[in-house]
């Protein structure tokens, strides 16, 4: 009897265990790039460059006495430019303040017009698109085209103090050579800029309002305050929260207008919190006092943001 013996083929280990350990490696690389990683991948690179280095910037420099027109002059000083700014400068407390009077004058009358103006735009008459188109552009145009627009109205000899003049009013009028008129005439002419964003963001929640709803009103004999009152405004609340909240971080940060329209000035009566970084980091050149008072500014405005993400994320579950 013959048998027959058959050699086995040795199977290579790398073929055993599923192919060569490159070819693993990149398809071990090949599902990191196409799992979950490598979607959050680019959003963790732009945080990283547009985020977490320009802040990692500021308060590396806020340690430091940093002026860019000496800077063989640098030296670290620590936490002495914070000590400067509680302490020993009355500029920044009066531009702080300053910035509170201006974000709440700005976000009331805003609200309170807005809302006015939402309500009158909810109606229907002839010619409400166009008026609601012409509503828009003063959101539209740039920042510093609306503050020449009102440079020209303001001009005491070509602007409305030129008319006043002439309707027998005290000539030489000029809103902005004192303190509180230029204050004041900023905050008009912030407000017809971002009065548009308030109107149109109520607007829109105002008509997803049920028409039922002001129906069983009318039914019941509520006057038109009363469906207001109990109708509008609750439906409206969520809006007019997030859309407070919203206006008041921008008009924080309002730099452009200011600069323009009055430079911080006069006598520092327009100088905001904002304003006072740019002076101080661009026009003195302090760098290193001007990173302090950023992360100052970065701090409330985190607290605002913390705020606002809660009555988000709050009206989102009321919603569910």
């Amino acid at each position: 009897m013959t048998s027959t013996i058959l050699a086995k083929t040795p199977v290579a280990p790398a073929a055993a265990a599923g192919g060569s350990p490159p070819r693993q490696a990149r398809k071990r690389r090949g599902r990191w790039f196409r799992g979950p990683y490598g979607l959050i991948t680019p959003a963790i690179v732009l945080i990283t460059v547009f985020i977490a280095v320009p802040v990692g910037t500021v308060v590396y420099f806020s340690l430091f006495q940093y002026n860019l027109s000496k800077p063989w002059a640098t030296k670290f000083i620590g936490l002495d430019n914070f000590h400067t700014m509680l302490f020993d400068d009355p500029q920044f407390w009066s531009s702080l303040g300053i910035t509170s009077v201006w974000v709440v004058a700005e976000v009331v009358l805003q609200l309170v017009l807005g809302l006015a103006l939402a309500l009158l735009l909810n109606r229907v008459f002839r010619g409400r698109a166009l008026v609601r188109a012409l509503m828009f552009a003063p959101w539209a145009i740039s920042g510093v085209l609306a503050t020449q627009i009102w440079l020209l109205i303001y001009n005491p000899t070509t602007g409305i103090a030129d008319v006043l003049s002439q309707l027998g009013a005290q000539s030489g009028f000029a809103p902005l050579a004192a303190g509180g008129s230029a204050f004041w005439a900023a905050v008009i002419a912030e407000l017809w800029r971002g009065l548009p964003f308030f109107a149109i963001m109520l607007l829109a929640d105002m008509q997803s309002i049920p028409k039922d709803v002001y129906e069983a009103a009318d039914v019941d004999g509520a006057s038109a305050f009363k469906q207001f009152r109990y109708v509008t405004l609750p439906y409206l609340r969520e809006a007019i929260i997030i859309t407070t909240l919203l206006r008041a971080v921008w008009e924080f940060n309002n730099v452009d207008l200011l600069y323009t329209l009055t430079g911080g000035g006069p006598a520092g009566a327009t100088t905001t919190l904002p304003l006072y970084i740019v002076n101080e980091a661009v026009g003195a050149r302090n760098f290193g006092y001007g990173s302090a008072l950023t992360i100052a500014g970065f701090v409330i405005l985190l607290v605002f943001s913390m705020i606002y993400l809660y009555f988000g994320r709050a009206s989102r579950k009321e919603s569910k």
